[in-house]
């Protein structure tokens, strides 16, 4: 079992990165705040994840806010050379389950230099404009992260929750390497986005990717076919996943190394052309 049997995508050309990733936002308290329950598990799950091949881990800023962070720091620093930590900034949090977008250059430079130094970074390999604030002119956020690209800072520079139309404008800023918005199975409003970042060799980074809902039903295709492959709808989304796009890079997230195990385990189901077909065709899944 190994991350590494879903494949390689390369970030803006030269950062390679195991397709199926991690993502760190299910290791901090409820409402996505504070510390976890069990903060030793978060760093054995973090720890196994790389021993299973995973070499992307996905963060942010306002993940705790930087709960996160800081258990990746605990658990992997000194990084190994081929992990590659994608952050994001641009969100302010108030409380649990409150996100407030801020863009403004000042922050985003502020908050870019609080993720290395609770990374225990040098650059960050992808920094992902978490939300676009619509106070701010986007060429003034995309145009910060670019000066702090161009200081060395950051690598590469990516999006989150945009439209085609966002990214299209964020380019006549900087180079955009990668978008993340909201898709899995059930939820696919995303498609015309990962249509054009295919056709462009753009990274798209579903989260929330193994919500099935009324598809996992007993009789529906999908669990029809998990029985069939011997494994668990939420492994046969990630494997939909993994074959509809070759620029998809899944970041499923988990608290618990048996369920961060049992995603892994999707990595290694091939599905038919047919079963692709048949999954993605379920009624009520678009």
């Amino acid at each position: 079992m190994s991350a590494k049997n879903s494949g390689t995508f390369t970030l803006g050309g030269d950062l390679p990165v195991t397709r199926l990733g991690y993502g760190a936002m299910q290791l901090t308290g409820p409402g996505v705040w504070g510390d976890p329950k069990d903060p030793d598990e978060a760093v054995r799950v973090l720890r196994r994840a790389v021993e299973l091949g995973v070499t992307l881990i996905d963060t942010a800023d306002a993940y705790g806010p930087f709960v996160a962070d800081l258990l990746i720091k605990k658990a992997l620093h000194p990084y190994a050379d081929d992990l590659v930590i994608a952050t994001k900034a641009g969100f302010t949090r108030q409380g649990p389950n409150q996100w407030i977008p801020v863009g403004r250059p000042e922050y985003l430079r502020q908050q870019v230099e609080l993720s290395l130094r609770h990374l225990g970074l040098d650059r960050i390999d992808l920094l992902q404009l978490h939300r676009i604030d619509p106070k701010v002119p986007v060429a003034e956020q995309v145009g910060e992260l670019k000066k702090l690209q161009d200081e060395g800072k950051i690598r590469h520079i990516g999006l989150s929750e945009v439209s085609v139309a966002d990214l299209q404008e964020a380019q006549k800023t900087a180079e955009i390497v990668s978008v993340q918005n909201l898709f899995n199975l059930a939820k696919r409003d995303a498609e015309p986005l990962l249509d054009h970042a295919t056709e462009h060799g753009i990274a798209f980074i579903p989260w929330f990717p193994l919500a099935t809902g009324a598809l996992a039903g007993p009789d529906s295709p999908l669990s029809t076919l998990a029985k069939e492959h011997d494994a668990s709808p939420s492994q046969l989304a990630l494997a939909w996943l993994l074959k509809r796009s070759p620029v998809v890079l899944p970041i499923p997230g988990t608290s618990s190394v048996a369920h961060l195990e049992d995603n892994v385990a999707a990595a290694d189901i091939e599905l038919t052309d047919a079963e692709f077909d048949a999954i993605g065709a379920t009624p009520g899944g678009r």
